[in-house]
């Protein structure tokens, strides 16, 4: 992982979503030191986002603990990096896991998010895993430039998908599955910058409590993790070329993470003989920060 002082190299993206095969360095989605141990076995996982960024780690985590796995992306946006990901797939896939599928949509509209349940459950049956990973934020100075039209595509693609995809999913479970839901650590600390995304992550917060207690009698989990500073294609897709090189700096660690520091958070969530005992809780990756978990 990158060590202390660390500093990317100055680049920008000009449109959202970010591309990962552009990135300079590449993200870590992947490390020798991941020792997979079939915590998934037989488990068909949807990861929204999965084709980059931490929902590539954690769609490779899974396949690498025996699941079936799907994933979602921009489509006509995110191709390149989806077929990236359909290959890296096959490639670890598990002798008695189905091959893995991509659908490209947008997630912001329910009958969308509909469509993408039904071609997953078409194809292997069920969900078991459903992990919202997929997002969008836009740097501002003022909640002055913040307008309707902005405000609405965030919450879309942040928080709307993730009631549609639970709304829709669920009729596709079972007890002992698991809803894993990625918020932030900007839901607990606040950021100037990212004011309507911020307000996304707290809603999502919110949102993985309330659905964890009114599926608890279901034998449904339902669990978040607030990544901290992480490197992936959101970060030079949001920010100026300046800020890209100290990006992380600011955590007690000194450095921002990489996807695979935080993909195995989604796999002990997932994993029904590590995390029997969890639901309505937020995992904290995010180099050290102090979070108040009373949000």
């Amino acid at each position: 992982m990158a060590s202390e002082g660390h500093k990317f190299p100055p680049q920008k993206q000009p449109t959202q979503p970010g591309k990962e095969h552009v990135m300079d360095p590449p993200p870590q989605f992947t490390s020798f030191q991941y020792k997979p141990s079939n915590k998934l076995l037989g488990r068909v996982a949807l990861v929204t986002g999965g084709d980059s960024g931490i929902g590539r780690a954690v769609c490779h985590c899974f396949a690498l603990e025996g699941a079936t796995v799907a994933f979602t992306y921009v489509k006509n946006q995110e191709e390149k990096d989806a077929r990236d990901m359909l290959g890296i797939l096959r490639e670890c896939q598990a002798a008695d896991a189905k091959p893995p599928i991509a659908v490209g949509t947008d997630l912001g509209f329910d009958e969308n998010c509909k469509r993408a349940i039904d071609k997953v459950v078409a194809a292997y049956g069920r969900i078991d895993v459903l992990v919202n990973a997929a997002a969008e934020q836009h740097k501002t100075h003022s909640v002055e430039e913040i307008d309707e039209q902005r405000l609405e595509r965030v919450f879309r693609t942040n928080i709307f998908s993730q009631f549609f995809m639970v709304k829709h999913a669920l009729k596709h479970m079972k007890e002992g599955s698991s809803i894993i839901n990625t918020t932030s650590v900007v839901a607990y600390k606040g950021s100037p910058q990212l004011l309507d995304y911020a307000a996304t992550k707290g809603a999502i917060v919110a949102f993985t409590r309330g659905l964890a207690l009114q599926l608890a009698s279901r034998g449904i989990r339902v669990n978040g993790v607030a990544p901290g500073p992480i490197w992936t294609p959101l970060i030079p897709a949001s920010f100026d070329k300046e800020e890209i090189e100290s990006f992380g700096s600011e955590v007690p660690m000194k450095r921002a993470g990489q996807p695979i520091e935080v993909g195995p958070s989604y796999v002990f969530l997932a994993c029904n003989h590590c995390s029997s005992y969890f639901t309505g809780q937020i995992l904290h990756p995010n180099g050290g920060s102090i979070v108040n978990g009373q949000i």
